[in-house]
């Protein structure tokens, strides 16, 4: 084997720590989604400095979602720093079939959104940004309005917020100290008193 084709395989050999990191990297989870980049400004000596600010949600699809803003001066590296953070604070809640569990209202800010369980079939019925983060999070049949701002960002962490307040029936039975079996019998109807004889 000439000197050559050994200088050109010990090239492709990946080297250093850094290799072996990126080999050992765990699977991403969930889809990311970008729900909204706005462009900022700030006046210097020079002139006008210019930055980016993106919302980005990410979800698995099965009832956990994260949400985070990331800044940077390009569009790519506040994207990926957006992503990073919304994973690292992704959280978990109920949900039942396709849509969630009970009507609830979250708020951030000025933003309020409220949120209703819907008949399988009904569909996603939110705004834009509200509805990505629907979608994230698997729920495929629900009722959602705004009730106040309709600033993009408060808005989606305001559905978060609505998100960590929904609880499923077994929770609420517990806290309530019930069986879950016991709660969801049917009342008994009360006997009839028996006819007086004339």
């Amino acid at each position: 084997m000439s000197n050559e084709t050994l200088k050109s395989e010990i090239k492709k050999e990946a080297k250093g720590k850094k290799a072996e990191f990126q080999k050992a990297k765990p699977m991403a989870e969930g889809k990311t989604t970008v729900i909204h980049v706005a462009r900022t400004a700030k006046v210097v000596k020079g002139g006008k400095r210019f930055g980016f600010r993106a919302l980005v949600v990410v979800g698995n699809g099965m009832g956990k979602v994260g949400v985070a803003i990331g800044k940077a001066n390009q569009v790519q590296l506040a994207i990926a720093k957006a992503e990073s953070r919304a994973r690292k604070q992704m959280i978990s809640f109920p949900i039942v079939g396709e849509t969630i569990p009970h009507e609830t209202i979250g708020k951030f800010g000025a933003a309020s959104v409220w949120m209703k369980p819907a008949a399988p079939g009904t569909g996603v019925i939110a705004g834009s940004g509200v509805r990505l983060l629907f979608e994230a999070a698997g729920i495929k049949d629900v009722l959602a309005k705004s009730l106040g701002s309709s600033n993009p960002c408060n808005l989606v962490y305001a559905t978060l917020e609505a998100f960590k307040q929904l609880k499923s029936k077994e929770a609420v039975n517990l806290v309530r100290g019930k069986a879950v079996a016991a709660a969801e019998q049917p009342a008994q109807p009360a006997e009839a008193a028996p006819a007086q004889a004339e």
